[in-house]
């Protein structure tokens, strides 16, 4: 599978992400709302039952006051006006209920009004029958209720509760229409919610298990590859440190056979160095005897004007070869040190850190001294490594410390040591001249140099010590700042077992 697949893949799984999201919060929040929504309108449904519930109560308690005034005026019981006072003192009560209830609607707060008026004409009428009862006065009663039926209180009152109840009876319907709506709509929302979250859920298994075939499929690819791995990199690695032994016999038959003619150079040039002495003697004693003057004593050259120049120049341009020839020689050796040590078979032994360092720094402690310099040695881990090559990683770079130092500042080298994860990690600092940050990684090519060259070298030391410290299964870096001092930082394993003894070669 390529790069541009997979990529496709994580995207199209973050775009089903997102979407299942979405559909789960637009539905939660629908489902939310209309469920809120249905139980409002079904409250409001509930409501109106409840009004027309509380107008007929109202009625019947009219039509119970009534009932007991006409049984009290015929027969004088006493039940009936027991019956009548209790409807009588139930109404004002289920009238105020009544008034709270319809108190959201301005219609019915105007039949309300219209209605309490008449009960309370009502009212007044019962009260004045009963006490013209009360009075023995039945007479009086008697008309009384034929006032009252003549001006059809009752009927009025009957008429506006009946007004009330049809109201209420429309807004029955138009609310009941609106709870079955929004009871349709929350199964309507709560479905296709349904419906997408399946899609959803069939679609991520549908991707779930097309990248199950396609890991599947890797694995399987990736079993068949591993089948040959082990003998694949034991050829390729067995190629390649034939390459490196060739390579390192190539460097050092070249470097061997280039001091042949080098020597011969060498030679020639002081024999060229010779007869320039004899030609130069032979022109000045021409000069002399043409000029008639004494020859010149035996041995001695005695030239005068442009002879005197051209024997200069001479010199000069033998001077030039020579120093060439002494730089090509030291380079030819160098090399040959190289492939001598990368032919060497590194021997594993347990060494005391800081008695090879205090052993190194013994030997440099000349150097140490011409150049006013202290070197301090701190505690330092002990390692399982090879012996001599950790002799020439830390000589070359307390070397160099010296080397490089400020001549107007005394000399400060410091090398100290700690341990981490099963790695001995070692710096080695000092207080000198320092490395542009740009030359950083040009010191550690073969030949190359930076800074101010006015020491002696060939730009193979640090080359070298990399090279010794990656045989060694480390790693080596710097950190250094113009005029501000070097940190040369090497890890290394602890223990340099025998399992990856010269594994480089």
């Amino acid at each position: 599978m390529t790069a541009e697949s997979l990529r496709r893949r994580a995207i199209w799984q973050i775009l089903l992400f997102a979407a299942g999201l979405l559909v789960l919060t637009v539905i939660s929040a629908g489902s939310v709302y209309l469920v809120n929504k249905a139980r409002e309108d079904s409250k409001w449904v509930i409501h109106t039952i409840e009004v027309e519930n509380q107008i007929n109560t109202l009625l019947l308690e009219v039509r119970r006051a009534e009932s007991g005034a006409r049984g009290f005026l015929l027969t004088r019981g006493p039940d009936f006006q027991s019956d009548h006072e209790k409807a009588v003192a139930a109404i004002i009560p289920a009238l105020d209920k009544l008034t709270r209830q319809i108190g959201d609607d301005p219609a019915q707060r105007d039949s309300i009004e219209k209605l309490r008026a008449a009960i309370g004409t009502r009212l007044d009428q019962f009260s004045r029958e009963m006490d013209f009862v009360r009075q023995d006065q039945p007479d009086r009663a008697i008309a009384l209720v034929r006032e009252a039926a003549a001006s059809n209180t009752t009927t009025t009152i009957g008429n506006l509760a009946n007004a009330m109840i049809r109201e209420e009876e429309r807004l029955f319907r138009i609310r009941t229409a609106n709870s079955d709506r929004s009871q349709t709509l929350a199964a309507s929302m709560t479905g296709i919610g349904s419906g997408l979250v399946v899609l959803l859920a069939l679609i991520s298994i549908w991707l779930v298990r097309r990248s199950a075939r396609a890991r599947d499929e890797a694995d399987t690819r990736l079993r068949d590859a591993n089948l040959n791995l082990e003998s694949v990199v034991d050829e390729r690695t067995a190629d390649l440190r034939e390459a490196n032994d060739e390579i390192q016999r190539f460097a050092y038959i070249v470097s061997h056979d280039l001091r042949s003619p080098l020597v011969n150079i060498m030679g020639f040039t002081s024999e060229l160095e010779e007869l320039g002495g004899d030609i130069f003697r032979r022109i000045g004693s021409l000069t002399h005897e043409a000029a008639g003057g004494p020859p010149p004593a035996a041995g001695e050259i005695s030239l005068t004007g442009p002879d005197q120049q051209l024997s200069a120049d001479f010199s000069e341009a033998l001077g030039f070869i020579k120093s060439s020839i002494a730089k090509m020689d030291r380079l030819i050796s160098a090399i040959l040190n190289l492939t001598r040590e990368g032919r060497r078979e590194f021997k594993p032994e347990k060494i005391d850190m800081r008695e090879l360092i205090e052993a190194i720094v013994s030997t440099l402690a000349h150097q140490a001294a011409e150049a006013q310099a202290e070197i301090h040695v701190e505690p330092l881990p002990n390692l399982v490594s090879d012996r001599l090559a950790l002799e020439q990683i830390f000589s070359n770079l307390i070397d160099n410390g010296i080397k490089y130092l400020k001549t107007d500042v005394p000399g400060e080298i410091r090398i100290r040591g700690r341990t981490k994860l099963g790695y001995a990690i070692f710096e080695i600092s000092d207080n000198g001249r320092g490395i542009d940050p740009r030359d950083h990684q040009r010191i550690f090519d073969l030949f190359r140099r930076a800074g101010t060259q006015d020491r002696p070298g060939q730009g193979i030391g640090l080359a070298h010590v990399r090279a010794l410290v990656r045989r060694l299964g480390g790693t080596m870096s710097v950190s250094s700042e113009l005029n501000a001092g070097s940190t040369f930082t090497i890890t290394l394993p602890i223990a340099w077992n025998a399992s990856n003894r010269n594994a480089d070669r």
